[in-house]
């Protein structure tokens, strides 16, 4: 057997092979709960809004657990879409608890997704995300959480792709979890409170939300385009 100092040059240490294996094993296990939900139909009920939020009431005090795992499944599991969950705990629980919820399962998920980044490194999340991970999320540690913040306010950006490229990064935990809780209150409170407005029976108020929902959404659009147009106008 060769000596601890005649290994290859390069090659994974047994701690590196640790980080690999209980990476691969945490997707694995995200897999494996992805079938379940599908096969179970659980998956089918998530996109009914109005099923999920009675399954939700169904569990009584485990509801609330329920609502955040199932955000940190959708945070860390892409075809699961978060939208609905946010609104069924809004509708569930009322917009403050609703929201307080629906706050803790996206910032776990979004810090798993970080951590399993950092665990997996980049050659595997490369081969599992593709090209799709290029999206220039490299620079000082200021200029990097602000891309994330920025990206949290756009719902059209894939949330979990950004917590997972995050990882790669130099970006330290406790400033990638700062701004993602930043990035995340208004449109998980917006969202909590669409699923409340829609069991009100009051249509101007949902009316009124689903608004503020979009207004929301074009303010960043609208800064950043505004922005770009004054840099290319001062060059």
């Amino acid at each position: 057997m060769l000596p601890a100092a005649a290994q290859v040059e390069g090659a994974p240490s047994r701690a590196g092979w640790l980080k690999l294996g209980a990476g691969v094993l945490v997707v694995l296990a995200l897999v494996a709960a992805y079938w379940a939900l599908r096969e179970t139909g659980i998956l089918g009920t998530i996109v009914d809004e109005e099923a999920l939020r009675s399954r939700i009431g169904n569990l009584g005090a485990w509801g609330p657990l329920a609502v955040i795992a199932l955000m940190m499944l959708a945070i860390l599991v892409s075809p699961i879409p978060s939208a609905p969950i946010a609104m069924a705990a809004g509708a569930a629980y009322g917009h403050g608890w609703g929201t307080l919820y629906v706050l803790i399962g996206v910032e776990a998920g979004a810090l798993a997704a970080f951590g399993l980044a950092r665990m997996l490194g980049g050659a595997a999340l490369s081969r599992w995300f593709g090209e799709r991970l290029s999206i220039g999320l490299s620079g000082s540690q200021n200029a990097l959480m602000g891309i994330v913040f920025a990206s949290r306010l756009l719902p059209f950006i894939s949330f979990d792709l950004i917590s997972y490229a995050a990882g790669l990064t130099v970006l330290s935990w406790w400033r990638f979890a700062l701004a993602t809780l930043a990035g995340i209150v208004p449109a998980s409170f917006v969202l909590a409170h669409l699923g409340f407005e829609m069991t009100s029976g009051e249509t101007d108020r949902f009316i009124y939300t689903a608004l503020a929902l979009g207004l929301l959404t074009a303010i960043p659009i609208a800064v950043t385009l505004v922005r770009g147009r004054m840099q290319r106008r001062g060059r």
